[in-house]
């Protein structure tokens, strides 16, 4: 028996797919890891160096993802 998982998204920046790193939030289109541009910045690194360091994520998604961090944190406070 086959079992079909839907790829689940997050306003379509972000995704998890079963194929996809073991399902891991991934930068939709890319297989680079949300957790990734996190690690970047709590290790002091810039948004512009993991811009460089992962050229499939534009900008502005990545700009979003972090907003929507925010955002959560922010609802979750409040």
């Amino acid at each position: 028996m086959t079992v079909h998982v839907q790829p689940r998204s997050a306003d379509g920046r972000v995704v998890s797919n079963p194929a996809i790193l073991g399902g891991r939030a991934v930068f939709s289109g890319t297989r680079v890891p949300v957790a990734t541009l996190f690690e970047y910045l709590a290790d002091g690194l810039s948004l512009d160096h993991f811009l460089e360091s992962f050229p499939t994520v534009p900008r502005d998604q990545a700009v979003a993802v972090l907003r929507y961090g925010l955002e959560r944190i922010e609802r979750e406070l409040a």
